[in-house]
């Protein structure tokens, strides 16, 4: 994270810190000039009256210390050489330009009011007290001035971060914690999606079917109905499995298990007993260790459903060839195709189905490409035998 600008981790000044820092300023105003105030009146008369009004001066220049930092400090160092009363507002405006921990600007101030007390201390020495004391004295305090008004500005600019990186990380959170929301609504809208989108396919085109057939007798009719039936209870016992997940920590089905690869002759069984022309060639690989995982599996079913919903609800009537090939060392290879426009269709598709598996196959590594082939669709995934 980049280092912030003063500006940033300055604190705002509210009335108690004027109030506490204005009597700050009087008292080492009162400790630098009272002491040698008879002094400059046996020296010149109308110094007392210089420096008082100077130091006036500087008590409204200090207030603006913040918007011209270095020039203020300059300025009130300078005045501080003839000036006692001034010695508040130049150490005030000394220690916030210290907060800024600016090496060259601390050097010119400090050199600056170094020079300026020495000069003020030589002028007004009535105890003659030796040079090299009060060099050390002016050394000592500038340090201790600008040392103190470091350690201001350091210990300003560590609570700024820590409160900055604080924020940030209830931010970060409270991202996370919507894009896991985001990600998860997306999962259960996919699954719902694929499970339901083959039991509602089903159900419309046994319903298509009894309105196109004036011929059939009474038992027929009756059957395709109870077809009807059957398969609208299973879509919502797949509804209502799928909706366990919003209650399942885990993130699976309750009521029962997700689909693998051992189930997709089950599904292919079905979609030929419901009248849909299918042709499976299975290819995988067989053998010890070659036993599909679950998770690839599971993605390959979904892209047989989806495969078979599309063409129930594109090309009713038309055959679809369903090709899977694999192997732990080549993936598993999926190639599905029908004719297009095989058939009257009215059920409604909203296209969202192969967008949710692609990025179903993408999640699992693999990819998901659909398409036409001329007067055939195909859809063709890869999916890693790991995934």
């Amino acid at each position: 994270m980049d280092r912030p600008t003063p500006e940033e981790y300055q604190p705002p000044l509210r009335l108690w810190s004027h109030v506490w820092r204005v009597l700050l300023m009087l008292v080492m105003s009162a400790v630098v000039w009272l002491p040698v105030a008879e002094h400059q009146g046996h020296v010149y008369g109308w110094w007392c009256f210089l420096d008082v009004l100077l130091g006036a001066a500087a008590y409204v220049v200090v207030f603006f210390r913040r918007r011209h930092p270095l020039a203020i400090a300059s300025a009130l160092a300078v005045v501080g050489a003839v000036s006692g009363v001034a010695a508040g507002p130049a150490t005030l405006a000394a220690v916030s330009l210290a907060t800024r921990r600016r090496w060259r600007e601390i050097a010119l101030v400090g050199s600056l009011n170094f020079a300026s007390a020495q000069l003020f201390s030589t002028l007004t020495n009535p105890a003659d007290d030796p040079t090299w004391l009060m060099v050390a004295a002016n050394a000592i305090a500038t340090g201790a001035m600008l040392g103190w008004g470091m350690y201001i500005g350091s210990r300003r600019e560590l609570i700024w971060t820590l409160r900055n990186r604080a924020e940030r990380a209830e931010e970060e959170q409270e991202l996370r914690v919507a894009q896991a929301r985001s990600n998860e609504k997306a999962r259960i809208a996919r699954e719902m999606h694929d499970v339901l989108a083959h039991r509602i396919s089903q159900i419309s085109m046994h319903a298509g079917a009894l309105a196109y057939r004036e011929d059939l007798s009474a038992e027929e009719t009756r059957a395709s109905a109870s077809v009807i039936r059957d398969r609208a209870h299973e879509a919502l016992t797949d509804l209502r499995d799928v909706l366990g997940v919003l209650r399942d920590d885990s993130g699976e089905r309750r009521s029962a298990p997700q689909p693998t690869y051992a189930d997709l002759a089950c599904l292919v069984a079905e979609a030929r007993e419901a009248g849909m022309r299918i042709e499976l060639e299975d290819l995988v690989a067989d053998g010890p260790g070659s036993t599909m995982p679950d998770a690839a599996g599971r993605t390959v079913y979904r892209i047989v459903q989806e495969g078979m919903t599309n063409a129930r609800k594109h090309a009713p009537g038309a055959l679809l060839t369903v090709r899977i090939t694999g192997s732990p060392a080549d993936g598993v290879d999926v190639l599905l195709r029908n004719p297009l426009g095989f058939g009257p269709t009215h059920t409604p598709g909203s296209g969202l189905g192969l967008i949710g598996l692609t990025e179903r196959a993408e999640l699992r590594g693999g990819r998901l490409e659909a398409g036409r082939d001329g007067s055939t669709f195909v859809l063709h995934g890869w999916i890693p035998w790991g995934s």
